[in-house]
Formats: C-alpha cells, sequence, structure tokens
C-alpha cells in the first residue's frame, strides 16, 4: 500500500513538471493574444497594483502637497518683507521731497552757477600749424553759442568759445600759448576746502597746463583735482580740468604755480559739449 502511494505521488509530480513545461513553452512562443493562465496572472497582479498603488500614492501626494504648502508660505512671507521695505522706501522718497521743497523755499534757491546746458557739436576744422591753439566746431550763434563759453568733451574741460559765426564758432584750447586765455579755477581740498587758481599757459615740454597764483601759505599734493570755479564769464562751475602733476614757488616767491596734467585728451578729440549755462552773469 505505501508503495503504491510513493508511485502514485512521484506520477503527479511528473505530470505537473510536464504540464510546467508545456505552459512555460507555450507561453513563450511568439503570438498576439495571451494565453488563459497569463491572462489570470495578469489580472491578479493588476488589481494587487491597482489595491498598493492608491493608499501610497494617498500618502506620497499628502507629503508632497505639505512640501508646496511650506515653500508657498516661506516664498509668501519674503514677498511680505519685501513690500514692507517698498513702503518704507516709498515714505522715505516723499520724506526727502518734502524736506529738498522746505530747502529750496527756504533758501530761494532757483539755479546754480553749476548747472547748464549742453549743446553738442563737432570739430570740422584744425589747422595743423596751431594744433594746440583752436579747433573750429560746427554750431554758433544761431545755435545758442556766445563767446567764453565752456567746450568741454566727456572727460573734461578742453577750452572756451573765442569767436562766434551763425553757424561755426572757434574754440580756444587750454594748450593755447595766447597767454590771453585764462580761466578760474580751484583746488579741491578736504572738507570741501579749495584754493583758487588762474589757469594761464601751457607747458609744451611737460605737456601740462599751469595753474598759477595759487596761496604760497597753502600745500598741494599730486593728483588732486581741479575744477572751474564758475566766477566771471560764461563757465558754469565744478567742470573737471584735471589733477596735479607737482607745485612750485613763482620767481617772486609770492604765489605757487601747479602744472595740471588735464583730463581730457588736447591732442585729439572729434566732438564736445559747449556749456550753456542756465545763470548767465555776462549777457
Amino acid at each position: 500500500m505505501p508503495r503504491f502511494f510513493l508511485n502514485k505521488r512521484l506520477l503527479i509530480l511528473l505530470v505537473a513538471v510536464v504540464l510546467f513545461v508545456s505552459l512555460v513553452g507555450f507561453t513563450s512562443r511568439d503570438r498576439e493574444n495571451a494565453s488563459l493562465p497569463e491572462l489570470f496572472v495578469y489580472d491578479v497582479v493588476g488589481f494587487a497594483s491597482n489595491i498598493i498603488s492608491k493608499p501610497v500614492n494617498f500618502v506620497v501626494g499628502i507629503f508632497s502637497g505639505a512640501k508646496d504648502l511650506s515653500s508657498t508660505y516661506e516664498e509668501n512671507k519674503s514677498l511680505k518683507e519685501q513690500v514692507e521695505q517698498l513702503g518704507q522706501l516709498q515714505s522715505d522718497v516723499v520724506t526727502l521731497k518734502r524736506e529738498n521743497a522746505e530747502l529750496k523755499q527756504q533758501t530761494d534757491v532757483k539755479s546754480t552757477l553749476s548747472e547748464f546746458d549742453p549743446i553738442s557739436a563737432l570739430v570740422i576744422s584744425r589747422d595743423p600749424d596751431g594744433w594746440f591753439d583752436q579747433v573750429t566746431i560746427n554750431k554758433g550763434s544761431l545755435d545758442g553759442i556766445k563767446p567764453n563759453m565752456a567746450v568741454t568733451t566727456g572727460k573734461g574741460l578742453v577750452g572756451k568759445i573765442k569767436s562766434v559765426s551763425a553757424k561755426s564758432s572757434s574754440v580756444e584750447l587750454l594748450s593755447s600759448s595766447d597767454s590771453r586765455t585764462r580761466i578760474s579755477a580751484a583746488i579741491q581740498g578736504k572738507d570741501n576746502n579749495k584754493a583758487y587758481g588762474i589757469v594761464s599757459g601751457y607747458n609744451k615740454e611737460e605737456n601740462t597746463i599751469q595753474l598759477t597764483q595759487l596761496p604760497i601759505d597753502q600745500k598741494y599734493k599730486k593728483g588732486q583735482k581741479v575744477v572751474t570755479t564758475g566766477y566771471g564769464g560764461r563757465f558754469p562751475a565744478g567742470l573737471l580740468i584735471g589733477e596735479i602733476k607737482d607745485v612750485e614757488n613763482d620767481q617772486f616767491g609770492l604765489s605757487q604755480t601747479a602744472n595740471i596734467k588735464t583730463e581730457a585728451d588736447l591732442y585729439d578729440f572729434d566732438t564736445v559739449f559747449v556749456a550753456k549755462r542756465t545763470v548767465d552773469t555776462d549777457s
């Protein structure tokens, strides 16, 4: 009897193996439709995946939503701080405007010597024999140009208007050999202290202009800036001329003379600006 059951179990095992091998061979063939066992397995796996994926996606969605909510909170907090700062800035602007208006009313300041309207012009002529003396520009009296107006480039002062016709003007350069070309200038110092002198003369050897009649009792340093004063004629105040290269006493020891390296290139320029000062004291 036991031997019978043993042979029966062996027979069942052999049948199962044969069925399994047949199933594997059948399912491994190229075909368009799946077998019933495959469909059964697919349905079971799909149903189980659907059951598992829903709670998993729900949990993931909760964490993702919490993260997005946290990011939105931080962004909103940052934007709120910026809006508060903007409000403060607007308040500061209003306050400054009011204070500025009050100061203008108290001092009755309508304009200053430094205010001017620039008139753009082109250099149309330059005499090779007097290269460092004069240039001619394409703007004249019809454009509002008048004698003794300051002429600058984008870097600094180059000279002043000498003579004017209807549509052109001649410009006397700072490097002119004409000793009558005089410009009031000041050396800028600390705490708004200034020393005044006269731009008069050109040192060809040093390639510098000379600032004469400086006070003998003051000390000057290399690199100090020199600007126009706005005194006398039609020159605005504060136009940059150049900086000190060196200083020496005059021949009588009564004043000092500074050699000034000009900020603008007096040798080569094509475009200039004529400074039409808002307050013209020499009309």
